[in-house]
């Protein structure tokens, strides 16, 4: 460990031990520790969507590049290790929300997942990326959506591979995506698709489980199945 942090210069090692936001402070400090870090290691630590708690340590101005090893069973995986360059001084982090106004933003959106409608897992999330706008858009327009902690993977997942999000950085964009706007949107990510996300709960699982039978005996899935469904009654 010792040999490792010569390596490291020391403002940057003095940057990471201000870092308080726990999953960021993890990936940097498993970085100085070990060179690297793979998204095996940041599950085992409890974090269950690894890019994620990079982007938190990116977010705060750490520059940081992925690359690809192999996973304990033999598949390849990510791996991330500090990349060359000056720290950016105008990344100091996501403006951590306080519990009442996440709280306030759930209730405002009655309680469920704004894609899926799921009352399970809420979350308050970005409803444009924070890559994107940082926190400038806070004080002037309604910047937060609820999504349940599937869909906020979903969209985690999407945006961290959308090309607004990586090189064009346009706000209007990600206002027109299904993510930011599942009721008006014209694209997903930049990819001219249109999708629904359903959940059925409680009395209505038993036809749910109609349509699994059915899909299940025509040898497709429950979304094959769906749109069999509407195409015979469109």
């Amino acid at each position: 460990m010792a040999d490792q942090r010569k390596r490291i210069p020391k403002e940057l090692l003095e940057r990471v031990a201000t870092v308080t936001n726990k999953r960021a402070r993890f990936v940097l400090d498993s970085i100085v520790k070990n060179g690297a870090v793979t998204t095996e290691e940041i599950n085992h630590a409890g974090y269950d969507h690894p890019p994620r708690a990079v982007q938190d340590a990116k977010d705060l101005g750490f520059r940081i590049k992925r690359y690809t090893v192999k996973h304990t069973n033999g598949r390849s995986i990510a791996a991330y290790t500090f990349d060359e360059g000056e720290l950016d001084p105008t990344k100091a982090g996501r403006r951590a929300l306080p519990k009442k106004e996440r709280d306030a933003i759930i209730e405002r959106a009655g309680g469920k997942c704004q894609i899926c409608t799921s009352d399970q897992n809420l979350q308050a999330d970005h409803r444009i990326p924070y890559e994107v706008v940082g926190d400038s858009l806070v004080d002037r327009e309604d910047p937060f959506q609820v999504l349940c902690g599937s869909c906020n993977r979903k969209k985690s997942w999407d945006c961290e591979h959308c090309r607004n999000r990586l090189e064009v950085r346009d706000p209007d964009v990600c206002r027109s995506c299904y993510w930011a706007n599942p009721t008006t949107y014209t694209h997903v990510a930049m990819r001219q698709q249109r999708r629904a996300d359903v959940v059925w709960n409680e009395s209505e699982i038993k036809g749910f489980e109609r349509i699994r039978t059915e899909a299940a005996r025509h040898k497709r899935t429950v979304p094959e199945e769906i749109k069999d469904i509407l195409k015979r009654k469109c």
